[in-house]
């Protein structure tokens, strides 16, 4: 694994070699430009019904999830291929999830659930191709993400409870004079939900690949001694290797945390 991660950063750096690396020899390092959105076909409009980059890679990873949860289980056996394995060892983990985070009676939900966790993880792992894009740095994709998984959850929890779902924000266990001011506080938790699901997600994603560009530059500008930040990009491209799949587990386990909330709202 030590080698695969100095072999993927040694290809970081080459690439940046001819990216970062200007006629001058003068360090041009531009490590946000890879998150810019581009019409896929040329031009410089982007539409609402535009294909952009963003659209090639969430339809890319897409097709990455249906090929391993669908081909990848068409012959299912009692050996499993290494697809297989993959998909069964994702789906095991995610249902264990739901039932042990949210209860039994949120099982229904997580046809949902696993679908958002894949997505993000997928996504995640894609956007470390170099020369990739990684839909979940754009705020746009993980709010949308957030706020279906905000608004999904509140309706659920007025579905089955009606208005004794806002015993969800009052404290009943508090002192009597606290419990308008907790109540308060609940409520203004409750409504901050989507945006640190969204910006916790986007944010460490952006930041994460911000890094490796900023130094694959620098590896780019060094010429000969260029090996001396690929230990830096080795180290770096291992810990987005593990964000990659721990951004998709916060995500996946706080929207079983909040689905629980909405199954049950009494404290």
């Amino acid at each position: 694994m030590g080698k695969l991660f100095f072999y993927v950063a040694l290809a970081l750096v080459l690439v940046s070699g001819i990216i970062f690396g200007s006629p001058d020899g003068k360090l041009a390092i531009h490590p946000m430009d890879q998150f810019t959105v581009e019409p896929f076909f040329g031009g410089a409009h982007v539409g609402l019904f535009t294909v952009t980059n963003v659209t090639l890679w969430m339809a890319l990873a897409i097709a990455a999830i249906a090929a391993i949860l669908v081909m990848g289980t068409a012959r299912r056996s009692i050996v499993p291929s290494r697809s297989q394995s993959v998909a069964e060892l994702a789906y095991g983990f995610v249902y264990k999830m739901v039932e042990d985070v949210a209860g039994k009676d949120a099982v229904k939900f997580f046809p949902y659930i696993f679908t958002v966790f894949m997505f993000i993880v997928t996504s995640n792992f894609l956007g470390l191709i170099p020369m990739s894009f990684t839909t979940t740095s754009h705020f746009a994709v993980t709010g949308v993400l957030a706020l279906v998984v905000f608004v999904a959850i509140t309706v659920t929890g007025f579905v089955l409870h009606g208005a004794k779902f806002l015993a969800l924000f009052w404290v009943s266990s508090a002192p009597l004079p606290l419990r308008p001011v907790l109540a308060l506080i609940e409520v203004i938790s409750y409504f901050v939900r989507p945006v640190s699901l969204c910006i916790r997600l986007a944010g460490n994603i952006m930041a994460g690949h911000a890094v490796l560009k900023v130094f694959a530059g620098f590896a780019g500008a060094l010429g000969a001694a260029s090996f001396l930040p690929i230990f830096a990009i080795s180290a770096f491209y291992a810990l987005e290797v593990l964000v990659a799949f721990i951004q998709a587990y916060v995500f996946t386990i706080l929207t079983c945390v909040y689905l629980k909330d909405a199954l049950h709202p009494s404290h």
